[in-house]
């Protein structure tokens, strides 16, 4: 047991040695090449079995024939263990750099639209996650790009149509004001009328620029409070009546349900605009004799969720559109032109912003003869 235990100690001794002058070696030569660093480790692991067996050799051999034989057979295998270090790390090393020129050739095309391309061939199980990372990364940056993109041509759009809608009525603004400064309105009454309607509108428009930069700028403040979606729903209703009546258009809410508070924790002034804007819009755009119906649903289990829908006899939008019906600015085709005194285009992207705000999604869909504008928001607990 003696012997045994003195040669653990020879051998234990040898070894550390060894690892004590690869981890100087490592630390010495930490910015050179893999091939570098994984040879060093093999040195390494083989010069440490190499101590401790001629180590213990010297002691337990007697014939210096044996000694010699043994360290022969060492001495080989650590040739062998270096030269496939070697060839391992070169292996690394050409997967890496072939990784490496895949991803800086998806740098240099990202602008022009490129995709990143994994390189061909085997490699670790390290550099094949790494890849599968960076193709994971690619894909999500070509749809911000797209994001971006689509964005920016919103925004293009948004100051065309501005610009447009400030300067039609500014331009009638000047002429009425000249009108009556040299006396030349016969009805001022009816100038002045018309230029407060006028103001409003401008107004009105400031509000909503202002509103949509506040939500793009991520400084929309919120004051949660817990309410029940029916009176929401019957303030909307209320507020969009007059001009429903003025269109002789009809205004269907669903009665709720005796005892059915139906319970939302939101910012009541936000989302009274959100709704107004949705009844608004639809009205604006049912014909005369048409109904606008405004229903509320609860979603139970798990996500629990409060959809409050509001259903108009516009026609339909084309389907190419459904997915611009939230973007800045957007207006639609022929069939949904705006009437006076339509906005700019920024109720419907204001609708996203406040109900995202508040956890929850909008969506649009088609129905028959008309579309349906849903607002989805995450449901009262306790």
């Amino acid at each position: 047991m003696k012997d045994i235990l003195l040669m653990a100690a020879f051998a234990f001794l040898g070894a550390a040695v060894a690892g004590l002058l690869g981890a100087v070696a490592l630390r010495l030569l930490r910015n050179r090449s893999l091939v570098v660093s994984v040879s060093v480790v093999a040195a390494t692991a083989v010069t440490a079995m190499l101590l401790g067996t001629l180590a213990v050799a010297r002691e337990m051999f007697l014939s210096g024939h044996d000694l010699t034989v043994v360290s022969i057979v060492c001495l080989m295998a650590a040739v062998v263990a270096l030269a496939t270090a070697v060839l391992l790390g070169r292996w690394v090393v050409a997967r890496s750099n072939a990784l490496a020129a895949a991803t800086r050739s998806f740098g240099h095309d990202f602008d022009a639209g490129g995709s990143f391309a994994p390189p061909a061939g085997g490699a670790t199980a390290e550099l094949a996650a790494l890849s599968r990372e960076l193709a994971a990364t690619a894909e999500r940056l070509a749809q911000s790009r797209q994001r971006e993109r689509a964005l920016d041509a919103s925004r293009r759009e948004l100051v065309a149509w501005i610009s447009h809608d400030l300067r039609t009525p500014l331009a009638g603004l000047r002429a009425m004001a000249e009108a009556l400064e040299d006396g030349m309105a016969a009805d001022p009454v009816r100038y002045h009328r018309q230029i407060r309607a006028e103001t409003e509108r401008l107004d009105a428009m400031v509000g909503d620029l202002f509103e949509l930069s506040r939500i793009h700028a991520g400084a929309l403040a919120l004051a949660p409070t817990r309410m029940s979606v029916h009176d929401l729903v019957g303030d909307a209703l209320a507020g969009a009546d007059p001009l429903a009546r003025e269109r002789r258009v009809r205004l269907v809410g669903e009665p709720p349900e005796p005892g059915a508070a139906v319970p939302v924790e939101v910012d009541g002034k936000e989302m009274t605009r959100v709704l107004g804007n949705l009844l608004v819009n639809a009205i604006r755009r049912t014909p005369a004799d048409g109904t606008v119906a405004v229903t509320v649903a609860v979603r139970e289990g798990e996500g629990a969720a409060v959809v409050v829908s509001v259903t108009d006899q516009c026609g339909g939008i084309p389907e190419e559109d459904l997915a611009r019906v939230f973007d800045t600015g957007w207006r639609g085709n022929h069939a949904r032109t705006p009437v006076p005194p339509a906005g700019a285009g920024l109720g419907l992207a204001i609708v996203r912003g406040i109900v995202e705000a508040h956890r929850g999604h909008a969506e649009v869909r088609n129905v028959p003869g008309g579309c349906r504008f849903e607002v989805t928001l995450p449901a009262a607990t306790g």
